[in-house]
């Protein structure tokens, strides 16, 4: 499974307007629900009920706010880039800017996983971050994960 296959450049937000967490995750909510066919509702109460759990920042300048929705048919993945660096309570304490939401129903945990493990591997290099955060369109952001996944 690749992450360039998920993220086509209609799941893909860039720039993002949002300026803080709780606009990021209504903004890329959004968005999931709109490609996925799921209820916005839904979608973002799911995402801000497991961020309430732990803040999915996971360092260095990104997050994977994610949930559970039975209104999504099966695993979504969203991804955008924000202007500003946002607050976002992340585990190195470091504001985000990279952000990646997926959702699914809970028949889809086995995925769920494979998709934030291969997120983790590839966001864990500088230079696809660097690359990531200069993505002037969707289409240069997805183009960044697929000359990544090559590696």
């Amino acid at each position: 499974m690749l992450l360039s296959d998920l993220l086509a450049p209609g799941h893909v937000v860039v720039p993002m307007g949002a300026t803080d967490k709780p606009g990021a995750i209504a903004e890329l909510a959004r968005r999931l629900a709109e490609q996925s066919g799921g209820d916005y509702e839904d979608v973002h109460r799911a995402v801000v009920r497991r961020e309430q759990e732990l803040s999915t920042g996971i360092g260095f300048g990104v997050a994977i706010p994610h949930g559970r929705s039975p209104t999504v048919a099966e695993l979504s993945v969203v991804a955008g880039v924000t202007a500003v660096p946002i607050p976002f309570d992340a585990l190195d304490g470091e504001p985000v800017r990279i952000f990646f939401m997926s959702v699914g129903p809970e028949a889809s945990a086995g995925r769920h996983v494979k998709v934030l493990s291969r997120i983790a591997r590839l966001i864990r290099h500088e230079d696809v971050r660097e690359r990531l955060l200069r993505a002037r369109t969707p289409e240069d952001f997805q183009n960044v994960l697929l000359v990544a996944e090559e590696r």
